[in-house]
């Protein structure tokens, strides 16, 4: 069985593009799910200041991101030098999905397809 994915929730707590009732029930069922995640308080802020974080994330296998639109998440880390591979990062768009969608995406086990 394939290792489950490695989950990082943004908290997009400077930029505020993210409702805060999504940001509030995506961290909830993650929370409650009983999974292992990590939250950073900002990928924004992680960026303009080049944190050697991402460049770590960048070079995971297996990573799904909980923050905004995938574009500006992939430029947020081209930004910092550290640009994501999309062979081995999924983001999920919490601007656009509801909570239990985006938590569903998060969590969800992958059948080996």
């Amino acid at each position: 069985m394939a290792e489950a994915p490695k989950i990082i929730y943004c908290r997009c707590a400077y930029a505020k593009v993210v409702p805060e009732g999504v940001k509030d029930g995506v961290m909830e069922g993650l929370c409650s799910s009983g999974r292992g995640f990590d939250a950073v308080a900002d990928l924004c802020e992680m960026s303009a200041s080049k944190d050697a974080r991402l460049k770590a994330l960048a070079k995971q296998d297996n990573v799904r991101i909980a923050a905004c639109h995938p574009r500006a998440v992939k430029w947020l880390f081209h930004a910092a030098g550290t640009p994501l591979d999309d062979s081995r990062v999924e983001i999920v768009n919490m601007r656009e999905d509801e909570p239990d969608v985006a938590v569903a995406k998060l969590l969800r086990e992958d059948d080996g397809e």
